[in-house]
């Protein structure tokens, strides 16, 4: 497949922008300034920037970080407190941040998925450093062996994204 032109860096910056904005709204917010914020950001992202076909990944990324956060907490990684969860699981605005940051993977990320092995390293050291900023702004507790776990999960799904976007899409 010949490569699309690359994404113009003011558009990266925006997607990145709008992620971290709700990232910061939806921890600091709580589960209804996410519910409001997620909509309105996906929403927006489904309707501006979204490739063909790419509310299929958002949706399962949804339930991915539903099936792994929600097996964390049921494993005693994550104590939410007083913060009422979907499903018994995860406080609606910990679960809003998987949605979110699915809309990166094929815009202000999609250069990463080029190189597997940097995609693995990021996602080792970010996504732990995710949670522990998170959590700390959010009032969660975290089991001591949950950021080491998290630096494999993220570690381990970057490369299968960069692994699914070599085969099987074109990336910017």
């Amino acid at each position: 497949m010949a490569q699309p032109s690359p994404m113009p860096v003011r558009a990266m910056l925006f997607n990145a922008l709008r992620f971290e904005a709700g990232w910061m709204l939806c921890v600091l917010g709580g589960s209804w300034v996410a519910a409001v914020t997620g909509a309105a950001l996906l929403g927006w992202h489904f309707w501006h920037w979204a490739k063909p076909g790419e509310w299929r990944f958002i949706a399962l990324f949804a339930l991915l970080g539903l099936a792994l956060d929600g097996g964390l907490h049921l494993a005693g990684g994550f104590n939410f407190g007083e913060h009422t969860l979907v499903a018994g699981l995860l406080p609606l605005w910990l679960w809003m941040l998987w949605p979110l940051f699915a809309t990166l993977v094929f815009h202000s990320l999609g250069w990463l998925w080029r190189y597997p092995l940097i995609a693995a390293a990021c996602g080792a050291i970010s996504g732990p450093l995710s949670y522990l900023g998170g959590a700390a702004l959010a009032g969660v507790s975290l089991a001591p062996w949950l950021l080491p776990v998290q630096a494999v999960i993220w570690g381990v799904l970057c490369l299968g994204i960069s692994r699914y976007a070599q085969r099987v899409v074109t990336v910017a």
